[in-house]
């Protein structure tokens, strides 16, 4: 069905519209196929018409004839919208007068821009004045991606009260549900009461980052890439996630990234201007030297994950590409972890390199200018981002203050307590089928000094015995206590250590990972830490309740989580990403097959 009608801004203009609807039953699978046969079958019938309706404008113009007088309908009616008339049709598009084009005019002050009568409107025929708009603002599009944007906006400005986004943020949404304008305006539909909500549109006017985030966020906008791009820098392998978060919980963080990103918006515009062309995305760069397991504290990695799923959800397509530098052997690991929640469009963007690959073809220089490449990678431009550092834990805000916060929720969730005893350690053993799988773990020690180890066996340990926990059970009511090695087991013979013994203290976190070299049974144990000279060993004998008094005295609190790493996930973390340089799966591979094992295990003071 195709049929024109006035324009709702300038009643010189007529708009045609042409819809089809397609209706596919089952199809044996196939019906996705279908659906994109019929809409490039649908896309040239357009661009047809856009053809037809040319050609006889430019016949009239050879004829001589300029203007049409409107059309009248036999029956006089009064309703505006009832009329229609032949001057200058057009393509289903956004009009605009020469002038906006010229002073570059946002589209919202652009389309309320209405010629009256009596002011010149162009001395040379400008039928394709809206294809230069688009072109000059928008970007290529065809005739049903114009129309698809025009349908969308047009929806917006008769049911959406407030502010409505311009073109280019609408165009977004579009292009992240590949042109299916009701997908597209559902997902806009909550991204506009979300902002309305959380008064995002305000956001840059009237919130000012906390000084902590000023000072340990190592992230800032830095120039713009070879394509006109503005250019983000994020020193993330320098920057104290957890002491961030720590200090001032996932809400402010978000908000940050939200500025950030609608700051993002705001330089887009600027150089569209600049570069005389569409420029709707940016460019990230991060920087990965310092990357370590403290990144994975798990409150700080689900903090992450939610700041992802609310930048995707209400600023798609604004990634144009994210330069992944100096990826360090724990990368595939944040990788696994964080990958599954980032969208597939947005995923081949991302070029990652490891080590000083980016120096080389296909690296950095294919992107960014060289006068611009930052001091600290190798570049001659000072770069004004901060160089992040450790948080101080004087910043960290307290249990109390974080009780009604997400963090709180996440410890108690997520994370498991046990009690450690002198002659009492915490065991949790984990099983490994396949060899090279890789064990993980994050803990805190809130009370006592402990030793963590980390053991192999080959034999199945029992099942803990209920006496076995003896007066220990009374004194610790809620924190669990298990002990899988046997009495008689010796180490050496039925079972090895794996890694050296870590001694940490009290209020330390701790993160670590060691890929397996064998399958079995590894057992992850939490050991009071004795010191050197003890004087409770020349104490006289006590009654029970005296007895049980000195054990509690000699209690350490653990809060903890733990999680296996499948060896095909490590080892194939990389292989979803479009990457010109990455070295990860040889990297991964030499990791896990080689003689001795790797750790990476970081105390964050």
């Amino acid at each position: 069905a195709s049929h024109g009608t006035v324009h709702p801004d300038n009643e010189d203009w007529t708009c045609f519209e042409q819809s089809a609807s397609l209706d596919i039953k089952s199809f044996f699978g196939f019906e996705s196929t279908v659906e994109k046969i019929a809409m490039k079958q649908y896309t040239s019938n357009i661009k047809k018409g856009k053809e037809i309706i040319e050609y006889y404008l430019k016949q009239l113009e050879e004829e001589g004839i300029t203007f049409v007088p409107r059309w009248t309908p036999p029956v006089a009616c009064k309703s505006e919208s009832s009329t229609s008339h032949t001057r200058r049709p057009v393509s289903p598009a956004i009009n605009i007068p020469d002038s906006a084009t010229k002073e570059g005019l946002n589209n919202k002050e652009i389309l309320n821009t209405s010629s009256s009568p009596s002011e010149p409107t162009a001395g040379t025929p400008d039928d394709k004045l809206d294809a230069d708009y688009i072109k000059r603002y928008l970007g290529d599009l065809t005739p049903m991606q114009e129309s698809c944007l025009i349908r969308l906006r047009q929806w917006l400005q008769e049911t959406h009260k407030g502010k409505i986004p311009k073109d280019e943020h609408i165009l977004r949404f579009l292009r992240a549900r590949d042109f299916n304008i009701d997908k597209a305006r559902e997902i806009l539909c909550q991204s506009l009461t979300w902002r309305k909500q959380h008064q995002v549109d305000y956001i840059l006017d009237t919130w000012n980052p906390p000084q902590v985030l000023q000072d340990y966020y190592a992230g800032g906008w830095h120039h713009h890439d070879k394509d006109g791009r503005p250019l983000y820098v994020l020193r993330l392998g320098q920057m104290d996630t957890k002491g961030l978060v720590r200090a001032l919980g996932e809400e402010a963080l978000l908000r940050y990234v939200l500025s950030i990103n609608e700051e993002g918006l705001r330089r887009c515009e600027e150089n569209t201007k600049v570069f005389g062309r569409p420029i709707s995305s940016w460019t990230c760069l991060v920087d990965l030297e310092g990357l370590n397991m403290r990144h994975l504290w798990r409150p700080g990695v689900k903090a992450l994950l939610r700041i992802i799923e609310v930048v995707e959800a209400n600023y798609p397509e604004t990634l144009g590409r994210l330069l992944i530098l100096r990826a360090p052997r724990v990368f595939p690991v944040l990788w696994t972890l964080v990958s599954p929640f980032i969208d597939d469009n947005t995923r081949k963007k991302f070029l990652i390199y490891a080590g000083n690959d980016y120096q080389g073809p296909g690296g950095l220089l294919d992107y960014i200018d060289k006068e611009i490449i930052p001091d600290f990678l190798g570049g001659e431009c000072m770069c004004e981002v901060p160089e992040g550092g450790l948080v101080p834990k004087s910043l960290y805000r307290t249990a109390e203050e974080l009780e009604n916060e997400d963090i709180k929720l996440w410890t108690e969730t997520i994370y498991q307590s046990a009690s450690v005893f002198k002659g009492a350690p915490h065991e949790v053993l984990i099983q490994i089928v396949d060899a090279s799988s890789v064990i993980t773990w994050d803990f805190d020690v809130c009370k006592g000094d402990i030793v963590f180890n980390i053991f192999h066996s080959k034999r199945a340990p029992q099942p803990p015995k209920k006496d076995s926990l003896g007066a220990h059970s009374i004194t610790s009511p809620g924190g669990n206590n298990v002990q899988l090695i046997d009495k008689v087991w010796q180490l050496g013979r039925d079972y090895s250590m794996v890694e050296s013994p870590l001694i940490c203290k009290e209020g330390e976190s701790v993160q670590g990972s060691h890929v397996t070299r064998w399958p079995g049974f590894y057992i992850l144990q939490w050991k009071f830490h004795s010191m050197p000279a003890c004087a409770t060993t020349n104490l006289p004998r006590v009654d029970d309740v005296l007895a049980s008094l000195q054990v509690s005295s000699h209690k350490c609190k653990v809060m903890y989580y733990t999680e296996v790493i499948g060896s095909e996930d490590f080892r194939g973390s990389m292989t979803s990403l479009e990457s010109s340089h990455s070295g990860f799966s040889q990297l991964s591979a030499a990791t896990t097959s080689s003689s001795q094992s790797h750790s990476s295990s970081m105390i964050s003071r």
